[in-house]
């Protein structure tokens, strides 16, 4: 009776290979927890792409949204991550073989999966590195695309949120398929896929539009203020010779005329030695960037004999993405006595501080350039020829693998040339001193004439690989057959990174030119899986796996990095029946994962700047910028870095006393030691005793100007454990007039700890708490899924909820006491509801339209100032479009 959590419309029973297992089987419940999406589920869902589809699932979290590329060079990267554990411990499959992640470690961009293609979904919350390789600690996705499919479909999708056409999205797909394998012998599958966003504004929403945030707490004012010390017009900097004269900051145009002028306020982060005006960047910036998508997926099938099938499969997607964030600082040296220091600086010096003047720097926001505007094309490529089937008693399944993720980061507007940029402060043509829209007709035809466009860095990572596995019936038991499988498969990763001509040759003004990367290994893996059914109702399965990973290849250098790291990973796991409507399973086993090529060979390479503004770490006259300000992040890796290694278990159980009613719930545990992170700047400058040696200097390429930079390096640091249960229950009712099924499934997180970074045995956690490493764990993430079918009609309704938690830590203005204060907020759960009718017109024809976000609901406040330029909002934790309606027509033929 038990056949798995799966949803409407299910495929019918057959031997198949099941996630987390290389022997085919009749599709059951398994030993380990696999959770299944089929085709109709996810239609039902309304998600526009993979990645919507699967950062919803009540398992993920501490995943990569698309949403924070406002700020990062994440180029809309979107990823997934089982149970908090992380992306990079989460493996994703596409027809059971691995697609090549993006960068150098191992998570993969769900961008380049092809939504029209996939068939089913398959997740494993289960480790399985004795099966798919050492580094699948946290779980399994794998994505089963269409296969065997004849005719044509076409499909529509016209999505708007209902406050404006900001953040619209419309897609359309067209599949095709022709010849039938059980009775053609072949079949050729294409499918093709088109997706357009546009763009959302941080001004287009009331909680996203300024980084200077006014807001009430217990009665009390505050002003949360996130604003920028890079402004239009300028702040200025200066140093002076003599030792015992402070270094000063301040506005030029604060100073003169009593306030700060448009988009700019007076800088709750001043002190005593700073008097600066802000820049509120968070109303320039787009919350949402825009967005194209194309993915072609076609597969080639021939039935050599009738046992034996020969495959070729191509997966293609160009994911176009362009986030606009605030205009670019331009800092810029002014030389004392000329007529700039003269009339902005001098003036407001004391006579000593005249006497005594060593360098003055201006802080400018290049507002008349427009918004940094960055376009990052990825594209990726997958190619598989393989083989399967059954010879003589063994099924097998064999195939070659190249597979790239590549990207092209080009700058679009915003960014400034240097030549001309120099040459216009140095002839006076430009003045930064000026208010925005105070530059004369010429000066603006000077600004559109200097405009940076084009590539800045290329980086690709490619995959080849050759895998082989085969399984058999070796004997039989009075409990049913004894079944193994064995396999082996070897894999090399590259990944490069090469700086455009105009990066490396200094064209851009202020650009830290990015570094270029040839960093090659192999991985060999072999492994064992065997099953043995002990009585009629227990089956126990053992595998293993021996893993080679060879040390780093510097194609630069020409030396090898880190150490050839091996390690053999087990599983035990058992499956007990002791009556038809009950099962009780559990598994035990090993995961060892070795760091990323990046971890162990990136150089120390700038990396931006910290989230927060600070006090100067380390006192030094010649190093510490004026007042509280943000410091330049220099981010590397380490040789010495050792593999991470764990172990976890899962207990579950599962009843269903009837077709109508099931219910199940999985125990995990994961714990992992030397993780592979990096300390975080909160934990850096509040304990600079502590992380001294994680400071080091920055030298400014527009100015010269060398100051403290903090160190973001890969560490082993320390030790993380987690567990939680996943559960599940689905009812089915039948009525005269239809059917109700409802799904009520989520994820109550029992631990989140880790050890703080630097220590050993120092355990902190973030349970329903932003912690010191950026994240929240939460403790209840639920979905409820509840659709009625009534012939030829379907309703489905969805409920999302999260808990809320303890907000990051932040420093405010008390508006009653002037003074500030740090505190931490309580982000209210939250809750939404989706609903979507579907109408099958004909067999042929179907039509559905949706509203997610029923209630309008929008993100929760929040004063975190990580993930991305977004201010008051967290974008990994809430979608700020809002209501949106979506229709989507489809037609076969």
């Amino acid at each position: 009776m038990l056949t798995g959590f799966a949803s409407a419309q299910e495929q019918p029973m057959q031997r198949v290979e099941v996630t987390g297992s290389a022997i085919k089987r009749i599709a059951a419940e398994s030993a380990l927890p696999v959770q299944r999406l089929s085709a109709e589920t996810i239609a039902r869902t309304g998600a526009q792409n993979v990645a919507e589809l699967i950062q919803a699932l009540p398992a993920m979290q501490g995943f990569t949204s698309e949403a924070i590329a406002a700020g990062t060079d994440s180029g809309g990267r979107a990823s997934a991550s089982i149970h908090g554990l992380g992306e990079d411990y989460t493996l994703v499959l596409l027809n059971g073989r691995r697609i090549a992640p993006q960068g150098s470690g191992s998570a993969v961009n769900l961008n380049a999966i092809p939504m029209s293609a996939v068939e089913r979904v398959e997740i494993l919350t289960d480790g399985a590195s004795a099966l798919y390789g050492s580094d699948a600690i946290g779980g399994v996705i794998n994505f089963w695309l269409k296969e065997n499919f004849q005719g044509a479909n076409v499909e529509a999708t016209y999505s708007q949120p209902g406050e404006s056409h900001a953040g619209r999205q419309q897609n359309i797909n067209l599949t095709v398929g022709y010849g039938d394998l059980d009775t053609d012998r072949f079949n050729i599958i294409a499918t093709y896929r088109h997706d357009e966003r546009v763009q959302l504004k941080a001004t287009d929403r009331e909680f996203a539009k300024t980084a200077y945030v006014p807001f009430g707490l217990n009665g009390t004012n505050y002003i949360y203020d996130r604003t920028s010390a890079a402004t239009v017009p300028a702040n200025v900097a200066v140093t002076f010779n003599d030792p015992k004269l402070p270094s000063i900051g301040f506005s030029p145009y604060l100073k003169k005329n009593g306030n700060c002028p448009t988009l700019n306020f007076v800088s709750l982060a001043n002190t005593a030695t700073t008097q600066n005006c802000a820049f509120d960047f968070a109303s320039t910036i787009e919350i949402v960037p825009q967005s194209k998508r194309d993915t072609f997926f076609s597969r080639g099938a021939f039935k050599l004999t009738e046992g034996v099938q020969l495959f070729a499969e191509v997966s293609l997607s160009r994911f176009d993405l362009t986030a606009r964030i605030a205009p670019n600082t331009a800092p810029f040296t002014i030389a004392a006595g000329s007529e700039m220091f003269n009339t902005n600086v001098l003036p407001y010096l004391t006579p000593a501080q005249a006497a005594s003047v060593k360098t003055v720097s201006g802080n400018y926001r290049t507002y008349d350039w427009g918004t940094r505007d960055s376009q990052t094309i990825t594209e990726a490529q997958h190619f598989v020829v393989g083989a399967k089937g059954d010879l003589g008693a063994w099924a097998f399944d064999t195939g070659v693998t190249w597979s790239r993720n590549q990207i092209d980061e080009r700058y679009v507007g915003g960014y400034v040339l240097n030549n001309e940029f120099r040459a216009m402060l140095a002839n006076r043509s430009f003045d930064p001193f000026a208010p925005i829209g105070a530059q004369s007709d010429a000066t603006k035809q000077l600004i559109e004439n200097s405009i940076f466009q084009g590539s800045v860095r290329t980086a690709s990572t490619t995959l080849k690989g050759v895998d082989a596995h085969a399984s058999r019936e070796l004997f039989t038991l009075p409990a049913g057959k004894v079944q193994v499988a064995v396999g082996a498969d070897y894999r090399q990763y590259r990944y490069e990174q090469s700086p455009s001509q105009a990066a490396a040759s200094g064209k851009v003004y202020n650009l830290n030119t990015p570094p270029a990367y040839d960093l090659s290994r192999d991985n060999y893996g072999a492994f064992f899986e065997l099953v043995v059914p002990v009585v009629k109702s227990l089956e126990v399965t053992a595998s293993g796996r021996y893993d080679v990973i060879t040390a780093v290849d510097n194609g630069i250098t020409g030396k090898e990095m880190g150490n050839k790291e091996n390690a053999s990973t087990y599983k035990l796991s058992a499956r007990w029946q002791p009556v038809q409507t009950v099962l009780v399973r559990g598994s035990y086993g090993t995961g060892f994962k070795a760091p990323s090529m990046l971890d162990i060979g990136q150089p120390l390479v700038n990396a931006g700047f910290t989230s927060g503004s600070y006090t100067c770490p380390i006192p030094d006259a010649n190093l510490c910028r004026p007042g509280k300000s943000q410091y330049n992040v220099m981010s590397g890796g380490n040789e010495n870095l050792a593999p991470e290694k764990s172990k976890q278990y899962t207990v579950g159980v599962r009843w269903e006393p009837s077709k109508n009613f099931v219910i199940g719930a999985d125990l995990w545990d994961v714990r992992m030691r030397d993780k592979v992170s990096a300390i975080s700047e909160t934990q850096i400058f509040n304990n600079v005793d502590l992380f001294r040696d994680l400071f080091t200097t920055y030298t400014e390429p527009a100015t010269g100007n060398t100051y403290w930079a903090q160190k973001s390096l890969s560490v082993n640091i320390g030790q993380t454990h987690y567990r939680g249960i996943d559960w599940d229950t689905t009812v089915t009712q039948r009525f005269g007039f239809g059917k109700l099924t409802s799904a009520l499934a989520g994820t109550y997180l029992m631990k989140a700890d880790y050890t703080l970074a630097g220590t050993k045995d120092q355990w902190t956690s973030n349970m329903n708490f932003f912690g010191s490493d950026n994240n929240v764990a939460f403790r209840h993430v639920v979905r409820l899924s509840t659709a009625l079918e009534t012939g030829a009609f379907t309703n489905t309704l969805i409920a999302n909820y999260r808990n809320g938690y303890t907000d990051a830590s932040a420093t405010v203005r008390n508006l009653s006491t002037n003074a500030n204060e740090t505190l931490r907020l309580h982000v209210p759960s939250y809750l939404t509801f989706d609903w979507q009718g579907r109408w099958m017109i004909t067999k042929a024809a179907s039509l559905r339209a949706g509203v997610k976000n029923i209630a309008d609901r929008s993100p929760p406040f929040s004063l975190r100032s990580s993930s991305g330029h977004q201010v008051g909002f967290d974008p990994r934790y809430a979608d700020p479009l809002g209501r949106t309606f979506y229709l989507t027509g489809a037609y076969s033929f």
